[in-house]
């Protein structure tokens, strides 16, 4: 996929009902169109592009440049590493929208009243909080923001949110600090994704995203892993834990059969999630 068909996806958000707020997002969805397609620009000509003024270019590309889309320099703006986009929760947010919300629909089966459980960061799992209020009362532990901002409303549920060093790529709390808060915690359930399956091993691009994830992993006593199927199609640098180590691994409908009956042989609790059946 080219830098430019992924920034299509990476910058799909949902509108903002305020109007001033939605016309923003359009314009810093063009900009990132626009930057990706020819590689770098220079700032100035994002006026005379948008018609807008040299302050709020520069606004707009700081903005983007502060969630690891981009860099600016001298003037210039460019575009950032592809691993870097990917692992940006902008670019994760709407990538098989579809999917994610069948993924969190079937995860919710797993979910019960009186539960304690983890919710990463991930784009698939935030899809889950929608679905909680359902479930209370609950107690929700979470390293990320938009889950935080999701649930704090949401009567008879008990947020917990983890502090530590907070990285505005992915909207979330992580380091030694994250880890060792959750080290002091023990729940019934984590549910969380990864970047990519290889050899039946999940991976990540982020070193310190493993470590939170892991602690997270290690203080549960059921993990749930969700994963689309773009996950067995993708590469990232660090190793998480093999599919095996799971209690249980949703996938979508579109998962090639060959990888299902390769994990169902091995024992691996396979659950494929739909648009209409769920089958295990």
């Amino acid at each position: 996929m080219t830098k430019k068909a992924n920034v299509e996806q990476l910058l799909s958000e949902p509108m903002p009902s305020d109007s001033r707020h939605a016309r923003q997002l359009v314009r810093r969805q063009l900009i990132a169109e626009t930057v990706m397609a020819e590689g770098s620009l220079r700032i100035e000509d994002l006026t005379e592009r948008f018609g807008i003024s040299l302050m709020t270019a520069h606004r707009d590309v700081d903005e983007l440049v502060s969630r690891g889309i981009f860099r600016k320099s001298r003037g210039i703006v460019s575009a950032a590493p592809t691993s870097l986009i990917e692992s940006s929760d902008v670019y994760r947010a709407n990538r098989q929208a579809a999917q994610k919300k069948n993924l969190a629909e079937v995860a919710m089966r797993f979910v019960e009243p009186g539960q304690s459980i983890f919710l990463d960061d991930s784009t698939t799992v935030l899809q889950m909080t929608a679905h909680l209020p359902a479930k209370v009362p609950l107690t929700a532990i979470t390293n990320s923001l938009n889950v935080m901002n999701a649930l704090r409303g949401v009567r008879d549920l008990t947020l917990l949110g983890l502090g530590g060093q907070f990285h505005n790529w992915c909207n979330a709390f992580m380091g030694h600090m994250t880890t060792r808060e959750i080290r002091r915690l023990r729940a019934d359930i984590a549910f969380m994704s990864m970047s990519a399956i290889t050899d039946d091993i999940v991976f990540h691009q982020s070193a310190e995203m493993v470590e939170t994830k892991r602690a997270m992993f290690e203080c549960a006593a059921r993990r749930v892993l969700v994963a689309d199927h773009t996950k067995f199609e993708r590469r990232a640098l660090h190793s998480f834990a093999a599919l095996s180590e799971f209690d249980v691994v949703i996938v979508d409908e579109d998962t090639p059969v060959e990888h299902l009956d390769r994990l169902q042989s091995k024992g691996i609790n396979v659950v494929v999630a739909g648009s209409g059946a769920v089958r295990s």
